[in-house]
Protein backbone atom coordinates (compact mmCIF):
# COMPACT_ATOMS: atom_id res chain seq x y z
CA UNK A 1 0.00 0.00 0.00
CA UNK A 2 1.36 3.54 -0.93
CA UNK A 3 0.61 6.25 0.69
CA UNK A 4 1.70 10.33 0.17
CA UNK A 5 4.30 12.26 2.67
CA UNK A 6 1.90 15.34 3.59
CA UNK A 7 3.10 18.58 4.99
CA UNK A 8 2.20 19.04 8.87
CA UNK A 9 3.27 22.21 9.66
CA UNK A 10 7.00 22.37 9.82
CA UNK A 11 6.54 18.35 9.79
CA UNK A 12 5.58 15.85 7.50
CA UNK A 13 3.14 13.12 8.50
CA UNK A 14 1.24 10.45 6.81
CA UNK A 15 -2.29 9.35 6.53
CA UNK A 16 -2.51 5.57 7.79
CA UNK A 17 -5.88 3.57 6.85
CA UNK A 18 -8.45 2.31 9.80
CA UNK A 19 -7.87 -0.94 8.55
CA UNK A 20 -3.96 -0.81 9.20
CA UNK A 21 -4.41 1.04 12.15
CA UNK A 22 -6.69 -2.08 13.48
CA UNK A 23 -4.40 -4.49 12.43
CA UNK A 24 -1.64 -3.31 13.96
CA UNK A 25 -3.19 -2.18 17.19
CA UNK A 26 -2.07 1.62 17.36
CA UNK A 27 -4.11 3.88 19.73
CA UNK A 28 -3.32 7.30 20.04
CA UNK A 29 0.37 7.13 21.39
CA UNK A 30 2.82 5.57 19.24
CA UNK A 31 6.61 4.85 19.39
CA UNK A 32 8.92 5.70 16.84
CA UNK A 33 11.85 3.69 15.55
CA UNK A 34 14.74 3.68 12.98
CA UNK A 35 15.71 -0.30 12.56
CA UNK A 36 18.39 -0.44 9.51
CA UNK A 37 17.00 2.30 7.39
CA UNK A 38 12.75 1.60 8.30
CA UNK A 39 10.77 3.80 10.37
CA UNK A 40 9.08 1.39 12.77
CA UNK A 41 5.98 2.14 14.14
CA UNK A 42 5.07 -0.08 17.52
CA UNK A 43 1.91 0.77 19.98
CA UNK A 44 3.29 2.80 23.02
CA UNK A 45 3.82 0.81 25.76
CA UNK A 46 2.80 1.56 29.07
CA UNK A 47 5.27 2.45 31.63
CA UNK A 48 6.28 -0.84 33.87
CA UNK A 49 5.08 -3.43 31.36
CA UNK A 50 6.45 -6.84 31.71
CA UNK A 51 8.27 -5.68 35.42
CA UNK A 52 5.84 -8.52 36.40
CA UNK A 53 7.24 -11.22 33.98
CA UNK A 54 10.75 -9.81 34.58
CA UNK A 55 11.30 -10.27 38.07
CA UNK A 56 9.48 -13.61 38.20
CA UNK A 57 12.17 -14.90 35.47
CA UNK A 58 15.08 -12.78 37.77
CA UNK A 59 13.64 -15.01 41.28
CA UNK A 60 13.86 -18.40 39.16
CA UNK A 61 17.31 -17.20 37.83
CA UNK A 62 18.74 -16.51 41.31
CA UNK A 63 18.91 -13.03 40.15
CA UNK A 64 17.34 -11.27 43.20
CA UNK A 65 20.04 -12.18 45.81
CA UNK A 66 20.47 -9.50 48.22
CA UNK A 67 24.29 -7.26 47.09
CA UNK A 68 25.31 -6.08 50.25
CA UNK A 69 25.03 -9.27 52.28
CA UNK A 70 28.77 -8.93 53.27
CA UNK A 71 27.63 -5.48 54.83
CA UNK A 72 27.98 -4.79 58.39
CA UNK A 73 25.01 -5.39 60.44
CA UNK A 74 22.67 -2.36 61.67
CA UNK A 75 23.82 -0.43 64.14
CA UNK A 76 21.78 0.81 66.96
CA UNK A 77 21.58 4.16 64.78
CA UNK A 78 20.05 2.18 62.15
CA UNK A 79 17.78 0.71 63.98
CA UNK A 80 15.89 3.34 66.50
CA UNK A 81 16.98 6.66 63.76
CA UNK A 82 17.00 5.95 60.42
CA UNK A 83 13.34 6.84 58.81
CA UNK A 84 12.39 6.56 54.97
Amino acid sequence: MKTTVVRIGNSRGIRIPKTLLEQCRLAETVELEVENNHLVVRPARKPRSGWDEAFHRMAQEGGDALLDRDSPAPTRWDRTEWEW
